[in-house]
């Protein structure tokens, strides 16, 4: 595919840039291929669409940025990307242009005209590096430009100059320039921690709320920009939410530490050691059912588009025959994976109620323990507890939400830790 890619400038599947779309480009270089009626693809300009894409990075290379050139485009009216090829686009939302939608275009090279393939590349992370038999994570990874593949020559129509592409490169990298000087001098050594990092939302919008360091003290905010109001139409969002992480956080330890005092110590040690119970019992799969899985779920995600493609007055003959090729993967892969074996993980044993016990009067005064910890120390109990929270700026309230179902297992630490310096050998926890 690189060679097909560099020597031919051939396309090789996907779904088209925004502003452009796919037409035939004559029959199959292979025979059988070809004698099934098979063709060739490449990509000619949208005419509802190539302009917007020159208007973007014009703007662009001109000092807008792409929060700007978003909402000029929101408030012109222009449909983004996800509601102007609707069919391909059912799993995104289609109210609005955003930031990272004009990135994308701006940092695309297609638009020169030349096909660029290893742009993206699969790695494969175990799930655990101590239990390979619970299977990897697939994740898409960016490749740097210089391992980008070009073709020889241009293979389809440019709907910008590539000086224009360039331009828009420069300023970008003359921008990210611009900004580290201005913030370097406010940098501290070592990263500034965030406890609460990803476990904090707005209940106005949903969203997660980001931490931002101001005047020494760190605050969860919740921003609602103008190109946003057309994602949330007749919200009532204020401009900022600000929530200050050292209030909450110590409502937060005071709740923990109250789970562990002397008249509630026996529910929540018997609730751990039923979570442990239920953790030790819990089956996984193996990377074989992983896998078998994952094409079952590609398979309805075939199903999905080619049925969307069908509405959207596509060649019914083509498309039903897509259909039936998808249907049959599928029916083949559920046949596979119920032909596996069920494995169920091997487990340690979970800890018992009175070893548990025995950790809880080696950790002495709990409540001291939380709120002396650092912020490194704290941020790992939060995540086994699975804190979430919930912030409400109307009524200046915050629900916490605690689901602690990852199994923990207990390690030596330090004297200064909110775990015992010396656990009980060969146990493990639910916490």
């Amino acid at each position: 595919m690189s060679s097909q890619a560099q020597l031919q400038g051939r396309y090789l599947g996907g779904r088209p840039p925004y502003g452009y779309r796919i037409a035939d480009a004559g029959m199959h270089p292979n025979p059988a291929k070809a004698a099934a009626g098979q063709q060739l693809h490449k990509l000619e300009p949208d005419p509802a669409t190539a302009l917007v894409v020159l208007r973007i990075f014009t703007m662009y290379v001109d000092g807008m940025s792409d929060e700007a050139i978003a909402l000029r485009l929101n408030h012109d009216g222009i449909p983004c990307p996800s509601a102007h090829d609707a069919a391909r686009n059912p799993h995104r939302t289609k109210k609005a242009w955003q930031a990272g939608a004009v990135r994308a275009i701006l940092h695309s090279p297609r638009y020169t005209g030349h096909e660029v393939w290893n742009k993206q590349r699969k790695e494969e992370r175990l799930l655990d590096i101590d239990d390979v038999t619970l299977g990897h994570r697939t994740t898409m990874t960016h490749n740097p430009s210089d391992e980008w593949i070009w073709c020889n020559e241009p293979a389809h129509d440019p709907l910008i100059t590539k000086e224009l592409f360039e331009a828009a490169q420069r300023a970008r990298r003359q921008r990210a320039r611009a900004y580290q000087r201005q913030e370097r001098p406010n940098r501290r050594s070592g990263r500034r921690p965030y406890v609460l990092r990803g476990r904090v939302r707005c209940t106005l919008c949903r969203r997660k709320m980001q931490p931002s360091a101001i005047r020494d003290r760190v605050y969860y905010r919740c921003e609602y920009e103008e190109q946003e109001a057309a994602l949330y139409p007749g919200l009532d969002h204020p401009r900022t939410i600000n929530l200050r992480e050292d209030i909450i956080c110590r409502a937060l330890d005071a709740w923990i530490a109250r789970a562990f005092d002397p008249d509630r110590l026996t529910a929540t040690i018997t609730a751990l050691n039923q979570a442990g119970i239920a953790a030790s019992a819990a089956q996984t799969q193996t990377p074989e059912q992983a896998q078998t899985r994952q094409a079952i779920k590609e398979c309805e995600r075939r199903l999905a588009r080619y049925q969307a493609a069908l509405g959207s007055g596509a060649d019914p003959a083509v498309v039903t025959q897509w259909i039936n090729d998808a249907q049959r993967d599928r029916e083949a892969a559920q046949k596979k994976l119920d032909a596996l074996p069920t494995v169920t993980r091997k487990k340690e044993p979970p800890l018992t109620a009175d070893q548990i016990r025995v950790i809880t009067d080696r950790l002495g005064n709990i409540a001291q323990r939380v709120q002396a910890a650092d912020a490194e120390e704290r941020e790992p109990l939060y995540d086994a507890l699975g804190v979430m929270i919930m912030y409400d700026n109307a009524t200046r309230t915050a629900t916490v939400r605690s689901r602690p179902s990852i199994p923990h297992r207990c390690k030596r630490v330090s004297e200064g830790g909110l775990e015992p310096p010396r656990p009980i050998k060969g146990t493990s926890t639910s916490s």
